[in-house]
């Protein structure tokens, strides 16, 4: 039997949710390890003089615990 934890993260780009999500995990991944799912909780957008200056996307990151 393995155990799973789940955080919640969230990450940013100037160049689409894609990205954002990429770069979370990759930040996530640095100190994370297991990682099994992402489920991406939330997606909006940062809106400076009527344009998108940033998209942020947050994510549930689960992994398993290591040990378990």
């Amino acid at each position: 039997m393995s155990i799973a934890r789940v955080t919640r993260v969230i990450g940013t780009s100037p160049v689409g949710f894609q990205d954002a999500l990429e770069e979370a995990l990759k930040r996530a991944a640095r100190t994370l390890r297991g990682i099994t799912d992402l489920n991406v909780i939330s997606q909006r957008v940062k809106v400076e003089n009527n344009e998108i200056k940033e998209y942020v996307t947050e994510l549930d990151i689960t992994f398993v615990v290591e040990g378990s």
